[in-house]
């Protein structure tokens, strides 16, 4: 068909309708009818030119749902007439809004947290409405207890359009060690000193005095710095008083931190191996110096430069001088945890170590055939992250969504229309704040591609190709849905106090804060349980 006859087709459809007052042809004709003219089958207009509505769901509320979220709205400025009409509502299955920013950043890094003042502003935005306390299809292995549950089937039925930005919220774990009462994930210790809402139990500090750490991210060395301050230090932060209640009573001694690799392929950063150096009463256990040579022919990077120099001055106080103490053991790989016996519960665990060495060519970490054994308290498992293996369109080989270029694929890896995905749900449990930010403002960017009109497309990345789906026709998204209203579901939990609105969470982060001034610090955590009871106070729930 050419540029006359598609521009003749629309004049005589749109005077039809027009002139007819009839409303538009069923969501199958009108799709028929558009792939005839050829239209992108994600990015449908009238034909007088217009933008159709469009009304976004985003599945989570951490740091990626807000930058997508930010950039859509600031891009399609409210109240300007080129702009399409746009509601953006973002569900999340916790109370309390900003994912990892509010329950995995440590909290000594309140400095970390500065992004939600973006967030508060992108919430202000009279076309965005918050949802918390929403879980959006099964429960999974990391339950809300308070959260209440609807199906997918209600956003596609009260949507246009659909991001997941539900993030990697399980543990990956180690198979040779898995969880028991002397093994647990990094992210259950980080969820109990942030009061997380699966209200996860205490760590028994008091009758542990090793704790060994497997795996040397941050998340690792933010552990081991929690444990090894002294609480009167973290006492001014967010700590809940819970918490720094357990920590007070802590019997840790000594924190082994182990890597199957060398240190140039160490994950943590240079900044907090810094952190942990420079703590007044912990020191290091110096490294033997072959440990720290770098292989023959090796071209540093100025950061492994850096690391090396680091370890090789050692902590600020000398290894001997100090109440506790922490270590980091190098090419050691865990093959066995042999649990003390039950009768005799102060008995330590004896971790297997399998020796090992760095492949030059591959990186990889090969088995050297040594092994030796090593007696702790307790073992905290920081390997990463994952998604829930039941989440929708996953893609089980990689433990994150099927994605290309942001776009949800079908299982025939065809793209389904109008559904998106971004940060870890779409790439995996990998990046920083920074390249969460990059990536979703590059998603954003290809919605608007998808919303925006051929010649006024608003794109500042490459989109890419969009490939139909003709078999997914139970996964369209509604196109016409009311312009305002939330699923019933979650109208009626409002009523009902479970789910909250921003509204709701600003007032408890005010509390909050005041609650903290009291006791000299940054702000006094409150659970959903404490959150619910302040906000009932107030005839808000």
């Amino acid at each position: 068909m050419n540029k006359r006859q598609l521009v003749l087709v629309c004049i005589i459809t749109f005077t039809a309708y027009s002139h007819l007052h009839l409303d538009l042809p069923r969501p199958q004709l009108r799709r028929r009818r558009d792939r005839q003219l050829g239209r992108h089958p994600a990015c449908i207009f009238s034909c007088s030119g217009q933008m159709r509505p469009v009304k976004l769901a985003v599945v989570g509320g951490g740091p990626s749902a807000f930058y997508v979220a930010s950039r859509l709205l600031s891009l399609l400025p409210h109240g300007d007439p080129s702009s399409p009409f746009l509601r953006v509502h973002m569900f999340d299955r916790v109370w309390a809004p900003h994912g990892l920013v509010r329950y995995g950043v440590a909290p000594d890094h309140p400095e970390v947290k500065n992004c939600t003042h973006k967030f508060d502003a992108t919430a202000l935005d009279p076309r965005f409405r918050f949802f918390g306390n929403v879980n959006i299809g099964c429960d999974g292995l990391l339950p809300v207890p308070s959260a209440l549950s609807i199906p997918l089937s209600s956003l596609f039925s009260n949507y246009t359009h659909l991001l997941f930005a539900t993030g990697c919220p399980l543990p990956a774990l180690h198979p040779a060690i898995p969880p028991s009462r002397h093994c647990i994930p990094a992210i259950s210790f980080v969820h109990w000193y942030t009061r997380h809402p699966s209200q996860l139990p205490p760590p028994a500090l008091d009758s542990f005095t090793h704790l060994t750490l497997i795996g040397n991210g941050n998340v690792s060395l933010d552990i081991a710095r929690i444990l090894l301050t002294n609480p009167s230090v973290l006492e001014k932060y967010d700590l809940p008083e819970q918490a720094l209640d357990v920590l007070s009573r802590s019997a840790i001694r000594h924190v082994s931190i182990i890597g199957r690799r060398g240190p140039l392929q160490a994950a943590f950063t240079n900044k907090e191996l810094r952190e942990l150096m420079n703590l007044p009463e912990a020191a290091m256990v110096p490294i033997d110096p072959s440990v720290l040579a770098p292989p023959d022919g090796t071209t540093l990077t100025r950061q492994q430069r850096r690391t090396l120099e680091l370890l090789q001055k050692g902590s600020q106080k000398a290894y001997g001088t100090t109440p506790k103490s922490w270590s980091l053991e190098f090419y050691r790989s865990p093959t066995s945890l042999t649990l003390p016996s039950l009768a005799s519960p102060t008995d330590m665990s004896q971790l297997t170590l399998a020796h090992t060495s760095v492949d030059p060519v591959t990186g990889r970490a090969v088995l050297s055939g040594e092994t030796s054994a090593l007696s702790t308290s307790v073992v905290v498992t920081s390997l990463g992250f994952r998604a829930e293996p039941t989440a929708h369109f996953l893609d089980p080989s990689v433990n994150h969504l099927r994605t290309r270029a942001g776009r949800i694929l079908s299982a025939s890896g065809t793209a389904i229309p109008n559904v998106y995905a971004s940060g870890w749900a779409a790439n995996g449990a990998k990046g920083v704040l920074a390249s969460t930010m990059m990536d979703a403002y590059a998603v954003a960017d290809t919605i608007l591609s998808d919303i925006t009109p051929g010649k006024e497309r608003i794109q500042t990345t490459a989109a890419s190709e969009y490939l139909s789906n003709e078999n997914s026709a139970d996964l369209m998204l509604n196109p016409r849905p009311h312009p305002e209203d939330p699923p019933k579901e979650v109208a009626q939990g409002i009523k009902d106090g479970t789910v909250t609105q921003y509204e709701d969470w600003k007032a408890v982060d005010a509390e909050e804060t005041r609650r903290g001034e009291i006791r000299g610090k940054e702000r006094e955590r409150m659970n959903w349980e404490d959150a619910k009871a302040f906000l009932t106070s107030r005839g808000q729930v």
